[in-house]
């Protein structure tokens, strides 16, 4: 059954035209009047979970729905894992943006590095931010979660740090004394308690920017004795973390 992102507030027995984007999705997917289809609203707006629909009205814009019932499930990791990721270039962090919603992640933060190829600012962040957000969504439809993970505005680190929230901290590098990711996760405690994943881009983080991080609180770690790319590295991060809850 197909499954549409509805950012609007969601309760059974309502009849509801679908956004500009739902409606052109189940355009796309050439659906009748009476056909079913799966509604989450992303937990941002009233009861999370999912919804049935039927559609009962095909316009040549616009697509009316009646809501059916509400099945409060979630597919969330028990650790919320945030990314704190140096920009790879190009389309490699839009792969990265839809591997790590599939993975779980609960947020992306875009930081603009030294070493990023991928220098965004103004205009072209913004449309870049909503270029993620879209993948994001897509990737959540795909794969079942009812939670959008939030993709925030790209920024750099030192700014990042000023409103830096509570959690275990991880910093990948290829420094002398990192622990590795089942040591440093054990500081994390319950695996209720949130972790913050910092990871670089292509020809990693700066000197100056790891001896900024570890000020901040972040822990060195390692993944392995090989080389991953910029785009991989927090993925197998990410995966392995889940699996370490």
């Amino acid at each position: 059954m197909p499954r549409l992102y509805c950012p609007s507030a969601l309760a059974a027995g309502d009849l509801l035209d679908l956004p500009a984007g739902a409606a052109r999705h189940v355009q796309v997917l050439r659906l009748q009047p009476g056909d079913a289809i799966t509604l989450f609203n992303g937990g941002g707006n009233g009861a999370g979970g999912e919804f049935e629909a039927t559609i009962t009205h095909m316009g040549r814009s616009d697509v009316r729905v009646q809501i059916g019932a509400h099945h409060p499930v979630e597919r969330e990791a028990a650790r919320a894992v945030h990314l704190l990721i140096g920009m790879p270039a190009n389309e490699r962090m839009d792969w990265l943006v839809e591997k790590a919603t599939e993975l779980g992640v609960a947020s992306i933060q875009p930081l603009l590095t030294e070493r990023s190829v991928l220098k965004l600012k103004g205009e072209r962040a913004d449309k870049k931010l909503v270029h993620w957000r879209g993948i994001a969504i897509a990737a959540c439809e795909q794969c079942g979660r009812n939670r959008v993970p939030a993709i925030q505005e790209v920024m750099g680190f030192a700014e990042w740090a000023k409103n830096v929230g509570d959690s275990t901290r991880l910093l990948l590098a290829l420094r002398p004394g990192t622990q590795t990711l089942r040591q440093a996760v054990s500081l994390a405690g319950s695996s209720s308690n949130p972790v913050t994943f910092l990871s670089g881009p292509e020809g990693g983080l700066t000197a100056s920017e790891e001896e900024a991080a570890l000020a901040c609180g972040f822990v060195p770690v390692s993944l392995g004795p090989r080389v991953l790319r910029a785009e991989t590295a927090p993925l197998a991060a990410l995966a392995a973390l889940t699996l370490l809850a």
